[in-house]
């Protein structure tokens, strides 16, 4: 025995004060059948918390008990397959927005140019620096000289807009989205942050902040060969902007008009004629050869659950940027129709209709 530790030594007349009773021993032992045999009925089917977290309340369903009366128990959320159809070549991501574990990947995960889809990260910049809510506006814009200049450049993606005008904020932030202004998002970017340079360290800090380890911005529009992301990050940045509101409705909208720009403005992502899908960017230039960033709803329409998908580097190298935009589209729809199918396996299958697509998209 340790000698440093003592126990005081009870009483004799505290310990027979203290040894129940044979009533107190059998009143104790019913009771305890009566627990068990009540917790044998309920334990037939115990409720089980969501599969993952973030995944949303779990969805009651009806089966019996061990004495043959009803009781609820909880489906398991259904979840992504292991095996989708993967693209032949470049990097590809899927996942279910808010349920962890979700994320399936393919391919070299390494840090990729990604063009235009950095219009995503400087659109949840400007909304987390200037919010918008519903429909409103924002403070109104003036065009400089540098945004009326561009909008002449031939070797890039711009919008035909002139010195002097003035835009709302949320009228730029479609201007950038929907047709892909790389002058507009340069344009935003300085009136935000007062030049491009301090605005792309609000980027870089934010993507930190998203735990997005891979990728690092150098411009506002992507136009830079070295803005650079992985797919795994590009859906992280994905399930943040699919939280903005507005930033949700602009990348869902197929066209719009703006007015003091010309004609009707359409959606370079042809995504969105198919069933399911409400966004969201496309990216295409000759070192990045073609990206695309997407969201889509079950088949079921559930409106609490989101897909979101992203394939990179999309085509062979070498050929014309119609046919790597092509291919990025033909990736995106196999993916789309069967992430959708594997949330709603007794859903009616849609492939047949997303697999008719067009056979290339602007930028």
């Amino acid at each position: 025995m340790d000698a440093s530790r003592t126990f005081p030594l009870r009483p004799r007349s505290s310990m027979a004060a203290a040894r129940p009773s044979t009533a107190m021993v059998v009143l104790g032992v019913a009771v305890s059948a009566v627990l068990a045999a009540g917790w044998m009925v309920y334990s037939g089917t115990q409720a089980q918390p969501p599969s993952f977290p973030g995944a949303g309340p779990p969805r009651p369903a009806s089966t019996g008990t061990r004495d043959g009366t009803p009781a609820r128990t909880y489906a398991r959320t259904p979840a992504l397959p292991a095996a989708l159809p993967w693209p032949a070549a470049g990097q590809a991501a899927v996942a279910i927005a808010g349920q962890a574990g979700s994320l399936r990947t393919h391919g070299g995960q390494r840090p990729v140019p990604i063009a235009s889809l950095a219009k995503v990260m400087t659109a949840l910049v400007i909304l987390r620096d200037h919010p918008l809510s519903g429909t409103a506006q924002g403070p109104s814009i003036r065009v400089d000289r540098q945004a009326a200049v561009e909008s002449a450049n031939r070797d890039e993606s711009t919008v035909p807009i002139r010195q002097g005008q003035s835009f709302t904020q949320r009228q730029l932030l479609e201007l950038m989205l929907i047709p892909s202004g790389n002058n507009a998002a340069r344009l935003l970017a300085r009136w935000d942050a007062g030049s491009e340079r301090a605005f792309v360290a609000r980027m870089n800090a934010t993507a930190a902040e998203l735990g997005m380890q891979d990728t690092v911005y150098t411009g506002a529009s992507g136009y830079e060969d070295t803005t650079v992301s992985t797919a795994a990050d590009q859906l992280r940045l994905a399930e943040q902007a699919m939280k903005n509101p507005v930033l949700r409705d602009i990348v869902a909208t197929p066209r719009v008009t703006v007015p003091g720009v010309p004609g009707t403005i359409v959606n370079t992502n042809k995504l969105l004629a198919f069933p399911g899908v409400v966004g969201l960017k496309t990216g295409t230039s000759s070192a990045a050869g073609a990206a695309l960033l997407w969201a889509a709803r079950p088949a079921s329409g559930d409106r609490d659950r989101l897909i979101l998908g992203v394939v990179l580097r999309q085509g062979d190298d070498g050929d014309p940027l119609a046919e790597r935009k092509a291919a990025a589209f033909a990736a995106s729809r196999r993916l789309i129709a069967a992430a959708r199918r594997s949330l709603d396996p007794g859903g009616t299958p849609d492939a047949a209709t997303v697999d008719r697509a067009p056979a290339a998209s602007p930028r």
